[in-house]
């Protein structure tokens, strides 16, 4: 099935497509007297925000490994930041010194970042790979549901049937800026609504309207307005909940994103229960003119990445003073990252992995992950090689953050992910933390001609060891079982494998590793 036909298809009978003033909004569902049965399934106050950085995101521009900066420089020379510009989060790792807020925000313990988070086998598609981190498939699967709307589906039995309720009389997802996009696609209906212009959300707070023409066709747009107020649901209750809120802090002018998350904050403020707000920003499709070609530290990614970070940090300032910081957390995601190698238009062309960010008070703030493996000599086809599959970011976040039980967890994720400690005092379920410094991972004989010797360390459960190439394509996986707690040696035999750099990924529980092995002539 198509996208475009998959998304007027899976639209269902009750949606009410509604525009009014110009603020277009899908409204789901009406009273019944089923709803006094009705009951999320997770009793907390937790709000989770989503930020798309739509286009793929150059991520060794965004998190810049300082520990390995020569090699950074020669696969990018004609964009590489200056080292005496980036801004240190620690020795080894900095940001992009267009990210001023997110810095602070690192510093004030409220930021943590997923280093080269992704997927085996990832896809070059700017379509396909959206689709990917919003069903959260694998990237041989085509599932036509997303992985909020699935937990939403979870939360909210039986949705929209006895929806909006006394016990939920709001809004299950809001996505702002954008419509409501397979994220939140549920199994059968889509489990959320959209507010597709902030601009006209303003509009509809002060009762503005667009003058209708004095015309046959004006005066049917004026009927279909009048209609859509009078049955969309959820729209009084956006209103009521934004109008409690007469005051905010500053946020950046002239920010599509700044904007967006504005109201993501009033609404949480004005007392929506709405779980999960999702906000785009882009985009990142930097193929060329990344960078100026004087100053690479100026140019469209840090523009981009400066109206990302003042963005978040007004945001989050904003969550302070309204006094409800404690209920929120955010994270990031774009698509894909972009190739090791810069390219000759001064830009950079789809990748693998990438980083991610999470913010928030209640985030465990620290760099997740080593700084990728780069090369001494790279071509154009070489990648990051993935650290985190970004469905145990997900899961996690849902497990110790939105509260979901381990064992629905895996229905609505579609299989078991690596669970990791995200979140700081979580009120769910305590992930112990990682051993630092401990060696799990080792390649005995690199570089070889045709076989090699992996020693790994377990410390008992689930363990997977994965080989991928440098185009993150999985190669391998030579173990993926429950295991009891010890040292282990495997025997790789690389078999028709033409010769180049290799990457053998160990995960076990919250730990895991990734060691580069070399195939000679």
């Amino acid at each position: 099935m198509k996208r475009r036909d998959f998304l007027r298809s899976s639209v269902p009978a009750v949606v009410l497509p509604t525009v009014i003033n110009g603020f277009s909004v899908k409204a789901f569902g009406a009273e019944s007297p089923l709803a006094q049965l009705l009951n999320g399934s997770t009793p907390n106050d937790h709000v989770l925000v989503i930020v798309q950085l739509s286009g793929g995101n150059d991520g060794l521009n965004t998190v810049i490994p300082i520990e390995n900066y020569s090699n950074y420089f020669n696969a990018r020379s004609n964009i590489a930041i200056p080292e005496n510009k980036i801004l240190q989060l620690t020795a080894k790792t900095g940001l992009n010194p267009a990210m001023t807020g997110m810095k602070a925000m690192y510093d004030e313990g409220k930021l943590s970042v997923v280093q080269a988070a992704g997927y085996p086998a990832p896809n070059f598609s700017h379509f396909r790979a959206t689709d990917i981190w919003m069903s959260a498939s694998d990237s041989n699967q085509v599932i036509v549901n997303g992985w909020a709307g699935r937990f939403l589906n979870y939360e909210y039995p039986n949705f929209p049937v006895g929806y909006p309720n006394n016990t939920m009389p709001d809004p299950l997802g809001i996505q702002i800026g954008s419509t409501t996009s397979l994220t939140f696609q549920g199994p059968a209906v889509s489990m959320g609504m959209s507010i597709s212009n902030p601009t006209s959300f303003y509009n509809l707070l002060s009762g503005i309207e667009d003058p209708a023409p004095n015309t046959n066709a004006g005066k049917e747009l004026k009927y279909v307005r009048l209609v859509a107020k009078q049955t969309s649901a959820y729209t009084t209750v956006v209103k009521a909940a934004a109008d409690k809120v007469t005051q905010q802090s500053l946020y950046p002018s002239n920010n599509s994103l700044a904007d967006q998350l504005k109201i993501v904050a009033r609404l949480v403020k004005g007392g929506l229960k709405t779980k999960i707000y999702m906000v785009s920003y882009g985009s990142f499709d930097t193929h060329s003119l990344q960078t100026t070609t004087t100053d690479p530290t100026v140019g469209a990614h840090a523009t981009l990445l400066k109206n990302v970070s003042d963005a978040i940090k007004a945001f989050q300032d904003d969550l302070k003073f309204l006094e409800i910081e404690d209920r929120v957390m955010g994270m990031t995601f774009s698509e894909f990252g972009r190739r090791i190698k810069s390219n000759s238009s001064t830009g950079t062309d789809h990748g693998a992995a990438a980083p991610m960010f999470l913010f928030g008070k209640n985030v465990v703030s620290k760099i997740w992950g080593d700084n990728p493996t780069i090369p001494a000599n790279v071509n154009v086809n070489d990648n990051i090689p993935m650290q985190y599959d970004f469905r145990s970011v997900y899961a996690s976040m849902m497990e110790h953050w939105l509260c979901v039980k381990n064992a629905d967890l895996q229905q609505i994720m579609l299989k078991d992910f690596q669970n990791l400690a995200l979140v700081k005092n979580p009120d769910c379920i305590v992930v112990p933390p990682v051993t630092a410094g401990t060696s799990y991972l080792e390649i005995w004989g690199t570089p070889f001609t045709q076989s090699t010797t992996i020693k790994y360390k377990t410390d008992g459960g689930h363990t997977l060891l994965q080989i991928f190439d440098t185009m993150g394509r999985l190669v391998k996986t030579p173990v993926d079982a429950e295991l009891p707690a010890g040292s282990y040696t495997y025997n790789y035999d690389s078999g028709p494998l033409p010769s180049g750099v290799y990457y053998a990924r160990l995960q076990n529980g919250p730990t895991q590793q990734v060691k580069a092995m070399i195939k000679a002539r």
